[in-house]
């Protein structure tokens, strides 16, 4: 806020500033999530693994892929790699639904499934909103470089 007022920034500059104080409260969200995902991990850790086990790791994986190629976007001021990871949420999108869908099968065949498969997905779901934080900070890349917003479908 100092820099807006003694500095008065403009175009670019005002740009970057604008969009690194939206970020970091998504920075912020990932954080929090990242600790919601260990408290679920170390609760299952003991527990016998439920059969989508390997597709929650694989989610994993592309989630944070995602995360770590929209902070290159952002340090490189990379538009095209911003995009990509944008586009690469409606994948991760679609891994959730097949992982959740899953689980509720697994909850289905016996309640002594339940309360394991609840955990996973609220792991998955934990990480699917991490890979909407990627996508605004991706978001917020193309913000800066081109100056367009092109956050919840603007072209």
């Amino acid at each position: 806020m100092g820099i807006l007022a003694r500095r008065q920034p403009v175009a670019s500059d005002l740009r970057f500033i604008a969009a690194a104080l939206k970020m970091v409260t998504d920075l912020e969200r990932v954080g929090d999530l990242g600790v919601n995902i260990c408290e679920r991990t170390i609760e299952l850790a003991p527990e016998p693994q439920l059969p989508l086990a390997d597709e929650v790791r694989a989610l994993a994986v592309d989630v944070t892929a995602m995360l770590h190629d929209a902070l290159d976007a952002f340090t490189r001021q990379d538009v095209e790699l911003a995009r990509v990871v944008a586009a690469r949420d409606a994948v991760v999108d679609a891994q959730f639904a097949q992982v959740f869908g899953g689980l509720l099968d697994c909850m289905r065949r016996g309640p002594e499934h339940v309360d394991r498969a609840a955990r996973m997905q609220s792991l998955a779901r934990y990480l699917e909103r991490i890979a909407d934080h990627a996508t605004n900070l991706a978001d917020m890349v193309v913000f800066i470089v081109a100056g367009k917003d092109v956050r919840h479908g603007q072209p």
